[in-house]
């Protein structure tokens, strides 16, 4: 047995779901018939010999669950998974944003990456969103029917199903559906979060109409939740594959709507949207090999960059969140921000230096300027313009099926529910993307961050991105699948999943569950979450960082091989998400 599987410590725990979700097709096609789950069951790894689907939200990884075992592999999950939670998360769900997907081919040894991220209309310019002072217009940049980019969702998976799926794309489909025809039970946290942006959502007719009573009154925990208008528009979908979203009837009432309140997309805009496929980025971390999204996601660039400057301390001997690991940790995270700033953006627009920024020189030049005894304060450090974050209301999803084949998809609407606009007659939250483009160079976005050139808007480019989707191979072997939601945390969240499995040999849930830090260069703090002893805490503000504890970072999905089979598990610092498998 190799050492690395043996050293893996994962305890089994007796799956309780039995049949997550049984899909009735054929007559009364769409229907679901939901089991029960206790949420206990996702304090603990769970683990499987066959398949494993981990989401943030426990309906969809039924979902997920339900397809691997009807013959699906992994990409047949992940679509059904993608269309499900548009349906049961809309807060970041959706068929109306973006995202990216990495796939691994087992049989073949081979990965991809699909890039399915919004682009900016052919009517948006790099001045587009400037006042006539010359300032930002924030309300069209993130509130307005302007804010929304060229969704990309549906083309992602259709993308991926016609190059890895094996079911018929109807049948990944039929279970959102089913759930967006018949409703589902609303959640406490669902509940919670309509009433945190119900002023947002209550501003658009269409999407007061959906997300609240008639007599504008929100839905209490338990209470069923229907959304016809969805329903119809994800029958035209299954019935006539992306198509439907991007030519047919739900592309001219999209539009139609959009341009009633003057929205930039047009039907020329959507039918000239098309998801890429691209090479991942790839590095190594101390013997084993890095998988991860490429430009115009900035995570796996600086996922690998860091890792590469980690390389040079031995971090199991400094101990699990010692002060002297954090202090590494944070310094590293700081210089790869601060490249953030200049270097990426969509590489169809703008040459990338990627090979630069993962090499293994560089990461030793870059170390060699890290002081182990003090912190460097971000002043010192090359200024720049870094670029713009998701909001954390991304999620991600993980899953992998019986014969090793995998699939890790981060997708989102930026802020929660997008810029709360559902389309008329379509039941489509639609995103805020455009506020990922720098729209003027030097002026912060929605969350205190710069943004420069290589990130201006332009007719049909991509806006940068933190989202990171990885995967982990030892010897040729994938032994971890992951990726978190989480703004500009979103490539710390990963990073540390990553180093607690490798570099402290924590089984899945330990390395999920551990306090997490975050540099960000700019602004010059350390971000902590609660649970860090004071004692480190001071040693670290002795070195000289400035210790801010937070609320928690990122919501982790993530699977993790073991020498019998997988073990999965999702982050518990939200509610809701589940583990599967068989």
């Amino acid at each position: 047995m190799p050492s690395w599987l043996s050293s893996v410590r994962a305890r089994a725990y007796p799956l309780t779901l039995g049949i997550a979700l049984l899909l009735l097709l054929g007559a009364g096609a769409g229907r679901t018939e939901l089991a029960p789950y206790d949420a206990r069951d996702r304090m603990h790894p769970v683990y499987a010999r066959q398949g494993l689907v981990v989401a943030q939200e426990a309906l969809a990884s039924q979902v997920g669950l339900a397809i691997l075992q009807q013959g699906g592999n992994a990409t047949d999950a992940a679509v059904a998974v993608g269309f499900t939670l548009a349906v049961t998360l809309p807060q970041a769900g959706n068929l109306g944003g973006g995202g990216f997907l990495l796939v691994h081919d087992a049989a073949n040894q081979r990965s991809e990456a699909i890039d399915f991220r919004e682009t900016a209309p052919a009517a948006v310019g790099r001045d587009f969103y400037l006042n006539a002072q010359g300032e930002v217009d924030e309300t069209r940049l993130r509130f307005h029917s302007q804010a929304a980019g060229v969704p990309g969702t549906v083309a992602g998976l259709a993308l991926a199903h016609a190059r890895h799926g094996r079911l018929p794309w109807r049948r990944l489909v039929e279970p959102a559906l089913g759930l967006a025809k018949q409703g589902f039970p609303v959640s406490l946290e669902w509940a919670q979060s309509l009433q945190d942006v119900r002023e947002r959502l209550a501003s658009w007719p269409a999407s007061r109409k959906i997300f609240f009573k008639p007599d504008g009154s929100a839905y209490s925990p338990g209470e069923t939740f229907v959304q016809p208008d969805l329903a119809a528009s994800l029958e035209q979908i299954a019935e006539q594959g992306a198509k439907a979203f991007y030519e047919g009837e739900i592309a001219h009432k999209l539009v139609a709507d959009l341009q009633a309140q003057q929205g930039t997309i047009t039907l020329d805009d959507l039918k000239n949207y098309r998801a890429v496929v691209r090479a991942p980025v790839r590095g190594t971390y101390r013997g084993y090999e890095i998988v991860a999204m490429p430009p115009p996601s900035s995570g796996g660039v600086h996922l690998i960059q860091i890792l590469n400057l980690l390389e040079t301390w031995p971090l199991g001997e400094l101990g699990h969140n010692s002060a002297a690991t954090i202090h590494r940790l944070a310094e590293a995270m700081k210089l790869a921000y601060a490249d953030r700033s200049e270097s990426l953006g969509d590489p169809d627009f703008v040459p990338a230096p990627v090979a630069g920024l993962v090499s293994k020189t560089y990461a030793r030049d870059l170390a060699a300027r890290i002081d182990p005894n003090r912190a460097r304060p971000a002043t010192d450090l090359q200024p720049g313009q870094p670029q713009r974050f998701e909001s954390e209301q991304t999620t991600h999803y993980s899953v992998v099926d019986r014969d090793g084949n995998a699939v890790a998809v981060t997708y989102t609407l930026n802020f929660p529910y997008g810029s709360g606009l559902v389309a008329a007659g379509t039941g489509i939250l639609l995103n805020n993307e455009m506020d990922d483009f720098a729209a003027k160079p030097g002026v912060p976005n929605a969350y205190g961050l710069l943004g420069g050139a290589a990130n201006a808007v332009a007719p049909g480019k991509r806006p940068l991105s933190s989202m990171t989707p990885a995967l982990v191979f030892k010897d040729g072997q994938l032994i971890l699948v992951t990726g978190s939601p989480g703004g500009s945390r979103i490539i710390t969240t990963v990073l540390q999943i990553v180093s607690n499995v490798i570099d402290f040999r924590l089984n899945l849930a330990e390395a999920t569950v551990a306090p997490r830090v975050h540099h960000q260069w700019l602004p010059d703090e350390l971000r902590v979450e609660e649970g860090l002893s004071p004692d480190t805490l001071r040693l670290l503000e002795s070195l000289g960082h400035r210790v801010m504890v937070r609320e928690a970072m990122g919501d982790a999905q993530s699977i993790l091989r073991a020498p019998d089979g997988w073990y999965g598990f999702s982050d518990t610092r939200r509610p809701g998400g589940l583990a599967v498998g068989y």
